[in-house]
């Protein structure tokens, strides 16, 4: 029953396109860019979170779960290997996260922004508030591909060209 509630669900969220089709693995097998993320276990962080509704703007409470570079959420915070989330956003096509008390005249309101749209979310406490940008900030800074090692040019370690004698050393004939 499990595999067919992920499977149907991979269908429709796969079909409907968004944030919400992106890759995870319920059931242990691999869904998109083949990346496993057990989001029932160890999370990095979990909590209740108020979230806008993508077309009904309605504020709906959510389990979120942060995990291996994607923000998973949930009806309820039992979430086990047979939950199907009811929404993911891999965190790596996030351009900023940031507090949006004065966007949406809300106390504890954030929002994360892709390039394509801006979510809304509302937490419990400021602390919360401060917690899910911090935990969402350090994982888009993680998982995003902005510089891969073999880009990066270390200017201290190429080599350098042989030291060049100063012109008035090779033109002075008394030297």
């Amino acid at each position: 029953m499990a595999a067919m509630a992920a499977s149907l669900w991979r269908a429709v969220m796969g079909a409907g396109g968004g944030s919400s089709s992106s890759s995870y693995a319920g059931g242990g097998d691999a869904v998109g860019g083949g990346v496993d993320v057990e989001f029932w276990h160890e999370a990095e962080r979990t909590g209740w979170l108020n979230k806008q509704g993508e077309y009904i703007k309605t504020w709906r409470r959510r389990w979120f779960v942060l995990k291996k570079g994607r923000l998973f959420w949930f009806k309820d915070a039992a979430v086990t290997r047979a939950s199907v989330p009811r929404g993911v956003i891999p965190v790596a096509t996030c351009l900023t996260v940031k507090g949006a008390e004065d966007a949406l005249h809300r106390q504890f309101a954030f929002e994360l922004s892709t390039p394509t749209e801006t979510m809304y979310f509302i937490a419990d406490s400021e602390k919360e508030k401060e917690e899910w940008i911090n935990s969402i900030g350090r994982s888009i800074v993680q998982h995003s591909r902005s510089v891969t090692d073999a880009e990066v040019i270390d200017y201290d370690s190429r080599p350098q060209p042989p030291p060049q004698p100063k012109t008035s050393e090779a033109t002075d004939p008394s030297a």
